[in-house]
């Protein structure tokens, strides 16, 4: 990232990791990422808010260097995953007057996590402030916007929110503060990311808004010189409604599962529920993440596999699941051949979801008139229920 002035004596300094496409060898970055780290230089301290990913310590080093930093008074570490928190040791080793400024909690975790002594903490509370001399850090906890221990970083006299995690999202671009076209990549950081824990959201969310805040600075992706587009799609998305949309997510081994749920969604659409339509062996998980958020209905649609669930199915499922998605009705259209279990295992591994199970479609082979017979009674079972939340 090149080093970037956000305000006077307000600097972005963080890095660019272009090429990176795997995000705790689990979740996929079809535009790589960023770690967007920050310096605010005062007339007495200097602070610098978060770190960047070990792999690219580099390049917060030369754009340090570039702004001819000496010193650095304080790192303030707002979570202490190794993505934002990773370099901290070489920032100390590089400037070894610097104090490590956190809440209790994260002063515990980043000590598991990396060798930094003791004596090298202050440790902070909720609306507790930092002078830097003319400028000001108040410290928000926001618990669980992801880990248990994060916290926002405002400074009060620029009005800028340092929100780590908070409003990220995972995009490498040469202009992080061209943010026109954020809507998608923050919506899948979302998704992926925040969506299980979309009641502290709301709670944290309504907690920054009492804070007069003029730029949004997160650490990953887009810098909003304009909070209230990305506020607003975080009300949004953090809320329990659903849209009338269902969603169909198969795998299919021998086209009956395939040919069932084409039928399904042929159907739910004429009866004018909106579907999303995903084929498992070619989606990655970010399009389903970003697809349960809104959806009123999951369909699963799997083929039994050793009287089991497919392995791509029950991956979906355990994924869904592990989101804890505001989806409402969920249901499962499966072929087999000799043996049925995939029923039962999807309910057993759909334990976090608060959805009503309609009816299943279970065809033995290939589907015959009796099974599109009762495709039609699923969607028209989708239809009224969605009808009965008003959605349709």
């Amino acid at each position: 990232m090149a080093l970037r002035k956000i305000k006077e004596k307000v600097y972005s300094v963080g890095a660019v990791h272009w090429d990176r496409r795997l995000f705790d060898e689990l979740i996929p970055l079809p535009d790589g990422t960023s770690y967007n780290s920050y310096i605010v230089q005062g007339s007495e301290k200097t602070a610098l808010i978060d770190t960047v990913d070990t792999a690219v310590f580099s390049q917060l080093a030369e754009n340090l260097g570039a702004l001819g930093i000496k010193k650095i008074d304080y790192v303030i570490s707002n979570h202490a995953e190794q993505d934002h928190s990773g370099s901290i040791p070489a920032v100390l080793a590089a400037f070894p007057g610097a104090k490590v400024v956190t809440n209790e909690k994260c002063k515990g975790m980043l000590k598991d996590l990396l060798p930094v002594p003791e004596e090298k903490f202050i440790v902070v509370r909720d609306t507790e402030t930092l002078s830097l001399g003319d400028k000001t850090l108040e410290f928000a906890i926001t618990p669980w916007v992801h880990w248990p221990e994060t916290m926002c970083t405002y400074l009060k006299e620029d009005k800028i929110l340092f929100s780590c995690d908070f409003f990220g999202s995972h995009m490498a671009a040469a202009d992080l503060f061209e943010w026109t076209h954020f809507y998608t990549p923050a919506k899948r950081y979302f998704a992926e990311i925040m969506s299980p824990f979309r009641n502290n959201v709301r709670t944290n969310l309504e907690k920054v808004k009492k804070l007069d805040i003029k730029v949004i600075a997160p650490a990953h992706g887009y810098i909003y010189d304009n909070p209230l587009p990305i506020m607003d799609a975080y009300s949004e998305w953090s809320a329990d409604t659903v849209k009338n949309e269902a969603m169909i997510v198969y795998v299919s081994m021998h086209d009956s599962t395939r040919i069932m749920a084409e039928y399904l969604r042929e159907a739910l659409i004429k009866r004018g529920v909106d579907v999303h339509f995903y084929n498992l062996t070619v989606t990655d998980p970010g399009t389903l993440a970003i697809a349960l958020i809104d959806s009123a209905t999951l369909i699963l649609g799997a083929p039994t596999v050793l009287a089991g669930l497919h392995p791509a199915a029950a991956a979906a499922a355990y994924l869904a699941n592990a989101l804890r998605p505001r989806t409402k009705f969920i249901s499962l259209i499966s072929s087999y051949g000799w043996g049925e279990k995939a029923g039962s295992v999807v309910t057993g591994m759909l334990t976090n979801f608060k959805a009503e199970l309609l009816t299943p479609v279970l065809s033995k082979g290939r589907p015959k008139e009796a099974e599109f017979e009762e495709l039609d009674r699923l969607a028209d079972d989708v239809a009224a229920r969605h009808k009965g939340l008003g959605l349709l």
